[in-house]
Formats: C-alpha cells, structure tokens, sequence
C-alpha cells in the first residue's frame, strides 16, 4: 500500500459511504451493539474508539489506586469508576490482568500540573472520578464526563484518533502524555513539545504480556516501540515535561522509562496546557517511525471530529452488515451483534499506509506481492477454535492477509511459529501448536490468497524437526519458547512424557499436538501431499496414549510408560487452564474413537450428561467444579456438538440453547470469561445462528438450533448463506426436521460446499425433541 494523497483517501471514503448508504443496502447495526457488554466477569473487553481490526484503539484506562496496574486485563473495569487516562492501542479480552498494550495514556487534566505524575503512584493526584449516566459508547465513538467537569470524546480512523476534550470555564486546561505508562511498563519513552507547531510527538518502548504471571520473567522485556503524534487546534499556553519524581516546567524534552518490575513512581511524560474550552487532538500512531505516524495522520485524519465519527459508524456498519438477522428479541440482537462487534476488534492492522511494518525480528519490511494488509497480534491457543473460522467465513480475503501476516513473522523468525503474538512479538504464552489449526482452518473457510503452499511446508518442518527452543524450560511453564515443546519425545514415544516435558502440562500438550497434527493432515489432503497427509493422520491418533483405560480419562504419562499418580477427574496436573475431566473431551477429530475407548457411544452420552449436569440432574454451567464443563475456557468450548457423533443430536440442541440463554446477557457481565480476542464471542455467533466448526481445521459444520427466524451471511467473496428457521422461538429449541437447498437432510452436519458456494438450509422447529433427526449419520472425522 503506497502513500495515498488526500484526493485519494476522500473519494475512497465517499465511495463507501455512498455504496452502503441507501437502507435497501444496509440494515441500522450498529445500534444493537453495546460496547460495555463484557466489561466485567473477567470479560476484559474494552469500550473505546476503534474500527473494525483497527491500529488505534482509543479507549480508557481505570484505576483502583495503583499506577502500575488497571481495572482489568482490557485496561477498563465497569465497576472501576476512576480514570488515569485514554490508552491509544488495546487488546480484546485476554487475561494476564493487567494485560498489555494501553500504550500512550493521555489524560485531561484541569488543575495544575505541580508535580511528577509519574510520583502520583496511587494515583491521588492526576486521575478522576467518573459516572456511568456521563459514560456512553457506540462503534467508532465512546464520551466520558468526568467529575471534575472535562467532557472527553474519542473517535478513530484506522491508524488515527481525534479527542475532543471540553474543559469547564475558569479552571486548568491541561493534557498530560503519560507516554511510559503503558498497561505491564515500558522500556523506555521519549517525549518532544513544539508549543510553536501545536505538536507533542513521542514514543515508547513496550511489551511485557504476562510477564507478571508465574514463570513470566522471559515477557520482562521490550518487543516494540510505539511511536506517536499529536497534533492540535488550539494554542499551546503552556508545557514541561517530567521524569520519575522530577517535573520540569517549560521543559520540551523528556525519557525514562517505567521497567516492567518496581515501577511505581518511574516513567516520564510530558504536558500541554491550553486556554480553557474546547481543545481536539488529533493523533496518528505507528509501529515503525515517527515519520509513519505523521504520514498515517496526514493520509487519514483531516476531517472534523464528527466527519470522522460518522465515517467510523459507516464502516462499523458495512462490517455488521456481514451478518443480517431476522427475528428474535431485542435482548438476543444485542448480545448477537455486540458478539459479532468484538469478533472484529482483532487481528490488528499492523502496516502504516506507506505499505512498511515492524516485523518480528524488529526489522521493518514491506507488504508481500498481493499482500493488502498486514495485521498482528495472534492468540493463538483461543482464535484457532472458533474466531479465524468466523474471520475467513465473513471476510476471507482480509483471513487470507492474515494468514500470510502469520507466514512473514514465522518467516523473519527462521520458520518459527509462535502461539501468541502480541503485536510483532513472540511471546510463547500458552501451550501446543496452534498456528497449524488456525492456518488449516481459515485456509479450509475460503481463505486461499496467501502462500499456503509454503505455510504448509514451514509448519511440517516445525511439526517434524525439534528445535533448541522445543527443548528449553526457559519461560515454562506458562511461556514455553518452542513451537513444538518436547516434539522430540513427542515424536518418538508417541506423547509428550510428564517428566522433563519443557512444556506447561504434557497431557495437554499431546492433545494440542494431536489437534495440530490432523490440521496438517487436512492440509496435506487438499495440497496433494499423500504420503504425509498418512503420516499426520497417524500421529492424529496419538491421543490413546495419554487416555488410560483403567479410569476412561486424559492423564498425564511418563517416559516409560507409567501413569501419575494420585489421579482424580478434577485434576490440573498435566493440564493447561482446565482438568483432566475437562480435556477428555478435547478429541475434536476423533470423538467416534474416543466414545469407543469409554466403553460405546451410550456410555459416552451418559458421561456427557454427567459433563453438562450434577448428580441430580440440574444444568451445571457455572465453570466452577472441575469435573464439568467451563463455557469459559477453551478447551470445553466444542464438547456440546459431541452429542451429534453420539447419536443424539437434539441434546445437542438442548445443551447450545440453554447455555445462550443463561451464560450470555446483554449485562456488563454477559461474556462468560475471558473473550480471547473475539474467541467467545465467535463461539456465541456461531451457536446463535445453529452452526459451528467443530474440527477447526474442516470447513463442515455441525448443527444445533437458530435462535433467529432467518439469518443471511453475506461473505466477503459475493456467496451468501441464508438460514431459516420460521418456527424460531424460546420453546421450540428443538429440529424436526431440515433442507439444504431445497433437498431433505437427516444429518446434523451439513457438507464444507456450504461455505464454499453458498446455500440455504431452512429448518422445521418444535418444542418437543425428535430423538430420530439426524442420529444415524456422524459427521466426517479421522479416517473419512
């Protein structure tokens, strides 16, 4: 992507806006999402400014009276009602409290600046109260009234913002750069005032996710620089900087950085004072230069704050447009389309307009040819179940960008894939190999305008030759650097063994490899690759090994074979974030053999109902008892499908029905856990609409029922499926019976031709369950 000049940028604006105007066109979506949904019950989503997969999310930092922590993971807290300033880049809904990002918090200010806020380290001093009934938010927008009277309103291009802060008559109108105070530290920061050009210019160095959890020393460190730009439209009066406990007024130059251990009263900044009323800032941001910054703020931020308002509502719009629904409460639409809002929020665009980019070795490179987009920022562990599937089935030519971003950065690391990207960095948080599932999956949804052919050749290397890092405890348990921890023994025992596993837990790790190994497998079929796609099928079946017989569970194995000991359903040990009870289940491609190895599909299905119920038969949904299913976690999040391969599709049904109905609200809380960078809310959308990938790496789609009377999914590449379900309704949760595209179906399960051409399938519903739909034919797994 080239530099693009004014006339340029505002006629593509124009054109767009003009394409997706007329009502015919476009359905009013965006008034069905509520930002704040997920804002508590560790939810960790965000409410601030941001386009769809935006660079720039501007968004507000709350404080519970420590500088060096946050709300929340997102950095905002519902219940959090004190502010230390507005953050310019955000992640969605991941853990690691207090997260990471928040990079470059400003904050008005509207006393005067007498000392160091980097000393106000409980935040006393330079932060404020707010109100809920002075809060609002909506795509592309988000106000704050604060107590000591400045109004703050945020708004943003893709790359850009613009704040308009209101100061109260008679008072102090200042604007502080907090730019060391991202969310885990900072390196270090710099910042410049020219008073004379209206301009605060700057930069930080920072990094850190989880690097305060157990074993997270290796995530102390910096692994990108923001730089940023701040322009604005009225008179600098007055200006200083400020490093640790030192303020120094009329100062135009300050750095010094937080650290990411003992930071409190560390960092610098720096302030601008201006006449009081109504002040804009208009900021752009870059990965790459100073220079990027100010040419991205040039290229896409030159109309009035509210131009860009409406402009960033037209494009929020046009991406919920995705998806139309028909039917359902208003309840159902908003938590639908604030679903469908956070599946969006990320992978982050990552390119500045110029086309350039850090990459992962910290070394700025250029979009690849075809390439439009680059885009960052990959949890991988989470999105690959769920969230790219969602990406590459609305959008997959913009997939396909993201799939070849993975490539470039495994590519500037000598082929190493990692399972979380923050940004350009490597982080190795979280366990297995999940880039081959993402890759395979959004591949399989239509996602074809990358190099696959050399994705699939980097990740079979990395599947099939150890590395150092495979060997290393260095970050273990939770930031294991291999891409492939312990593959050596994986490869030759067959599992990944519980002594000297370089791993978080082995039992875990073998099934996240198993998983991994039947996507490659599944790529290997569709690129010709005969002999290992055999292979990977093989090793596809290495979860016997760590299924003991003697007890029907997951559990974790030694090298020579012996089991651990003091083993119990509710175990962790051996696990990641769940429990043996929790992961028995997670044989994604393979639950026909994994009901065999319990003892038949009828005991399979009993011990399912014992997953979803207690021992009097109640739903147990809570996530709180090891032994059942967590809606909150992972690695529990396809096992309600389970039933269609078990014969018994219409507890399936029952099962998705009352976990939307109980776990999702339209409250703060309405996200059940962590939303992983649109994980859960990809899982919700799915469920919603009565379809779900459940082998991430296949474009088939079990069924269960609509909550709508009809949903039309208009793709990315002009294929639109349409599903009907005219009886849709709190009581008829049940299907009696279906067609696809006009021809009778009794499976549960409907063919990968139904994402790639497009189709209609139209359901009869009824309140009571037809036990015989669908039950004789399983969906297609290992060995078909």
């Amino acid at each position: 992507m080239r530099f693009r000049t004014l006339f340029v940028l505002c006629a593509t604006v124009a054109a767009m806006v003009t394409a997706v105007s007329p009502a015919a066109a476009q359905q009013d979506l965006a008034s069905s999402v509520n930002p704040f949904i997920g804002t508590t019950n560790a939810g960790n989503v965000y409410p601030g400014a941001v386009r769809p997969f935006g660079m720039l999310s501007w968004s507000p930092t709350t404080t519970r009276g420590d500088q060096t922590s946050a709300g929340a993971a997102g950095g905002y807290q519902y219940d959090v009602t004190r502010i230390r300033g507005f953050g310019l880049t955000h992640l969605n809904g991941t853990g690691c409290t207090p997260g990471a990002s928040g990079d470059i918090p400003i904050m008005p200010f509207s006393g005067d600046v007498t000392s160091s806020p980097s000393a106000d380290s409980t935040d006393q001093i330079y932060a404020r109260n707010f109100k809920h009934a002075n809060e609002s938010a909506e795509p592309g927008y988000y106000r704050a009234g604060l107590d000591d009277g400045v109004n703050v309103e945020l708004t943003a291009t893709e790359r850009t913002g613009t704040g308009r802060f209101t100061f109260p008559a008679g008072g102090k109108a200042n604007l502080l750069f907090r730019t060391s105070n991202s969310l885990n530290g900072s390196g270090n920061a710099t910042v410049r005032i020219d008073a004379a050009n209206r301009r605060v210019t700057g930069s930080v160095d920072s990094g850190g996710f989880c690097g305060r959890t157990s074993g997270g020393a290796a995530n102390q460190r910096v692994y990108y620089r923001l730089f940023f730009t701040a322009e604005f439209d009225q008179p600098i009066t007055s200006f200083g900087t400020w490093r640790d406990g030192t303020l120094s007024p009329g100062s135009t130059n300050g750095q010094g950085g937080e650290g990411f251990t003992n930071r409190a009263g560390k960092g610098s900044g720096g302030y601008v004072g201006f006449d009081p009323g109504t002040v804009t800032a208009r900021v752009g941001i870059s990965y790459v230069s100073l220079a990027n910054a100010q040419a991205n703020l040039a290229a896409e931020n030159t109309a009035a704050f509210d131009g860009i308002k409406v402009a960033a509502r037209q494009q929020w719009e046009q991406a919920l447009n995705r998806i139309r629904t028909t039917g359902g409460t208003t309840q159902q639409r908003t938590v639908f389309y604030t679903a469908l809002y956070h599946a969006l929020l990320q992978p982050s665009l990552a390119n500045d307009v110029n086309g350039e980019y850090l990459g992962s070795d910290l070394r700025t490179y250029r979009l690849s040819p075809g390439q439009v987009a680059q885009y960052s920022t990959f949890s991988g562990w989470d999105v690959y179940r769920s969230q790219v599937q969602m990406l590459a089935l609305l959008e997959p030519q913009r997939a396909g960008d993201y799939a070849q971003s993975l490539l470039n950065y495994a590519d500037q690391r000598n082929g190493e894939w990692d399972r979380w990207l923050h940004n350009n960095g490597k982080t190795a948080v979280m366990s297995g190999d999940p880039s081959a599932p993402a890759i395979a999956g959004m591949y399989a949804f239509g996602a074809e305008n990358f190099n696959v052919q050399k994705a699939y050749e980097s990740l079979v290397k990395a599947a099939t030759v150890p590395t150092a890092n495979d060997l290393s405890d260095n970050g273990c348990p939770i930031q294991c650097p291999g891409q492939r921890p312990s593959l050596d023994r994986y490869m030759s025992l067959h599992h990944v063994p519980s002594n000297n596993c370089h791993c978080w837990g082995a039992a875990a790790e073998t099934l996240e490899d198993v998983t991994a190994d039947y996507a490659l497998a599944q790529l290997a079929g569709k690129l010709g690759d005969t002999q290992r796609k055999q292979l990977f099928e093989q090793r596809a079946a290495y979860w016997r090994n760590v299924f003991d017989p003697s007890v029907k569970y997951m559990r974790n194995r030694a090298s020579n074979g012996t089991w651990a000991p003091n083993f119990t359903p509710g175990t962790g040990t051996g696990f990641v974030e769940g429990t043996s009870a929790q992961y028995t289940w997670m044989v994604y491609h393979d639950v026909t053999g994994l009901a065999a190895a319990m003892g038949g599909k009828a005991t399979a299905a009993t011990r399912l109902d014992g997953f979803f119920h207690d021992q009097n038969g109640n739903w147990d949904l809570s996530g709180t008892n090891g032994t059942r299913y967590n809606a909150g976690n992972e690695p529990s999040i396809q096992t309600p499908w389970q039933y269609i391969y078990l014969g018994r599709p219409y507890q399936t049904q029952e099962t998705v029905r009352q976990i939307l109905d109980t776990l999702w609200s339209t409250g703060t809380g309405g996200i059940p856990g962590n939303d992983d960078l649109g994980t859960m809310s990809s899982w919700y959308l799915f469920a919603a609409m009565g379809i779900y990938p459940q082998i991430p790496s296949r474009a088939e789609l079990v069924l269960s029922t609509p909550l709508f009377t009809k949903v039309e999914i208009r793709r990315g590449n002009g294929k639109t499926i349409v599903i009907e379900a005219p009886q849709a309704s709190a009581q008829n949760k049940y299907i009696q019976s279906l067609t696809v595209n006009g021809a009778t179906s009794n499976r549960a399960w409907v063919s990968a031709e139904l994402v790639r051409d497009g189709g209609k399938l139209t359901y009869v519903l009824g309140s009571t369950p037809n036990k015989t739909w669908g039950a004789a034919e399983t969906p297609p797994q290992l060995g078909s």
